[in-house]
């Protein structure tokens, strides 16, 4: 087997929402594999607080400022990409929004905010970038899915239906553009120590787990919460040449949840 395939050397990744948590994992591991790392976010103090840990693992990423739910920025955002640094080789969706409300007491408006963010932008985003795609003769699109691409849970209505919206999007690129030599296809985390889960995990008063850490714990064959890094290699395989026969797929990376049906009481 040829190593070199997995080689993204020469490459242009752009990884949205990428300053810190499970986008910067990523672009990490992609920087290691030799890519070009691109990312943006909504606000410059977010940027610079990304350029800064870029800085301080010695990764020369450039960042820009774009909301990924403005289809005239997202092209703006393209076009400035390809005349900095060059036509964008990778794409990963991973810019998102949680909002953990029972349904009944989301109001429409909150639903449609996370839809537009992690359903929308990724259509507006891909979009950009697959006309200079095809003109290259090549491409990958990594979309961040989830487990609630397949299961529910209580407070997450509108994340679960973007995310499995994201996973049927991924698919149908994959259905319309595959014959140009596009792969597109999803990572699905499972629970990852991020900041954003830390207060999901903080010991209670008395020492003990808190219920939601002990609950996914229990539910995870690996009986661990995953770490941002865990998704590196996933996310290096998709965008490198090792997996260019690999399309319209899901990787769920997850610790085994998914095939679990959980220890009996």
């Amino acid at each position: 087997m040829n190593l070199n395939q997995f080689s993204l050397e020469g490459k242009v990744a752009l990884i949205t929402g990428a300053s810190y948590g499970i986008g910067f994992a990523i672009a990490c591991a992609m920087h290691e594999a030799g890519a070009t790392i691109v990312f943006n976010d909504i606000r410059q103090e977010l940027v610079d607080k990304g350029l800064a840990a870029y800085a301080e693992k010695g990764i020369p990423a450039r960042g820009y400022v774009c909301d990924v739910t403005d289809e005239d920025a997202v092209n703006a955002l393209v076009a400035k990409i390809e005349a900095e640094v060059g036509v964008i080789d990778i794409l990963v969706n991973n810019a998102g929004i949680i909002k953990r409300i029972p349904m009944t007491e989301m109001t429409a408006e909150q639903f449609r905010q996370v839809i537009d963010v992690d359903l929308n932008a990724p259509f507006i985003v891909a979009k950009a970038v697959i006309p200079s795609m095809i003109k290259k003769g090549h491409g990958k699109i990594i979309n961040i899915c989830s487990m609630m691409s397949e299961l529910g849970r209580e407070t997450v209505s509108a994340y679960a239906a973007a995310k499995g919206g994201l996973k049927m999007l991924t698919r149908n690129i994959c259905s319309e553009y595959g014959e140009y030599n596009i792969q597109c296809n999803g990572i699905g985390p499972g629970y990852i120590a991020t900041p954003q889960t830390a207060p999901l995990r903080e010991r209670q008063p008395d020492g003990s787990r808190h219920p939601f850490d002990s609950f996914i714990v229990a539910k995870t064959p690996a009986a661990r919460w995953g770490n941002p890094e865990d998704l590196g290699g996933p996310a290096v395989f998709l965008a490198s040449d090792a997996s260019n026969f690999v399309n319209g797929h899901i990787l769920y990376v997850d610790g085994g949840i998914l095939a679990y049906i959980g220890k009996q009481p």
